[in-house]
């Protein structure tokens, strides 16, 4: 998949969400409203405590894991015993996950890989100040995140 991050519409949304001060997760999601039925309320609450790798974990990063919500929401199964519809969106999901490992420069969809750090983080949140933005690739890898799925939505239309 070549990914245009500058050319992508999503991307600059999640860019500007971040910077507006939403977490990397709430970003990548609620930069997608308009693809599924939801008040962005309530997307705010589901997706806030995916930032930071977890709730600041540095487990799977949050813009990976806003955009495999998205990915829920456009392509997820419903049925639990369907597991053809499991291994379909499964394997997407591996897909998506794999482009970003690439897109990121870090092979891993994991924060703390991403950002060189060692471990979990203090769980409060850090200021968002010009030095936050200049140690933190954050509002870059929000904008790869959306861009990855907005073209893997051209690429396979949701079918309604």
């Amino acid at each position: 998949m070549e990914i245009d991050i500058e050319k992508s519409i999503y991307g600059k949304k999640a860019k500007e969400l971040f910077l507006k001060g939403y977490n990397c997760s709430q970003s990548v999601f609620l930069a997608f409203a308009d693809k599924y039925n939801m008040d962005e309320k309530t997307a705010m609450r589901v997706s806030s405590s995916f930032g930071g790798g977890m709730g600041r974990l540095r487990e799977v990063c949050g813009a990976a894991s806003g955009m495999f919500m998205v990915a829920g929401m456009l392509y997820g199964y419903d049925e639990p015993m369907n597991y053809q519809d499991k291994k379909s969106h499964y394997e997407r999901i591996q897909e998506l996950a794999e482009y970003y490992r690439k897109a990121n420069g870090s092979d891993s969809i994991v924060c703390r890989n991403i950002l060189g750090l060692k471990g979990k983080d203090d769980p409060a949140p850090e200021k968002r100040t010009p030095e936050y933005y200049k140690k933190r690739p954050c509002p870059d890898l929000v904008a790869i995140a959306a861009a990855i799925m907005e073209q893997y939505i051209n690429e396979h239309p949701v079918s309604v």
